[in-house]
């Protein structure tokens, strides 16, 4: 009975190793205590799975997307937006800037730290 129902399957799926793997997602839901779509005529689990899939009681689009979610071995992580990105870039520059120690005239960054006599003279006819 079961290579007839393969045989009827193939006509739904073309592709038998698809067919292999959505039967027996399929079989592990049956086994998982899933509600089955037809009788069960004293078959066993993958029989039942490729009858179903032969006779069209069950969504294939639904039992792709269950396969596809059992073989992932990453959950997905949402990623932050970007406006969340750029407060967090804002927030770790400001920590940066606050953060900074210079031990002398000349800083690390390359900037020289004036004092207030030598902005005076550095002040141009506008800036008076």
């Amino acid at each position: 009975m079961a290579r007839v129902t393969v045989e009827d399957c193939v006509m739904k799926i073309p592709n038998r190793f698809e067919l292999v793997l959505l039967a027996g997602q399929r079989a592990r839901d049956i086994s998982a205590g899933g509600r089955l779509t037809i009788e069960r005529d004293n078959d066993k689990n993958p029989v039942v799975a490729l009858r179903e899939i032969a006779e069209e009681t069950i969504h294939l689009d639904s039992l792709k997307a269950a396969l596809v979610q059992s073989l992932q071995k990453q959950v997905d992580v949402d990623e932050p937006e970007d406006e969340e990105i750029d407060v967090l870039a804002a927030r770790e520059l400001a920590m940066d800037v606050n953060n900074t120690v210079l031990d002398d005239d000349s800083g690390e960054d390359g900037l020289t730290i004036l004092d207030n006599d030598e902005l005076d003279g550095e002040l141009g006819p506008e800036d008076e």
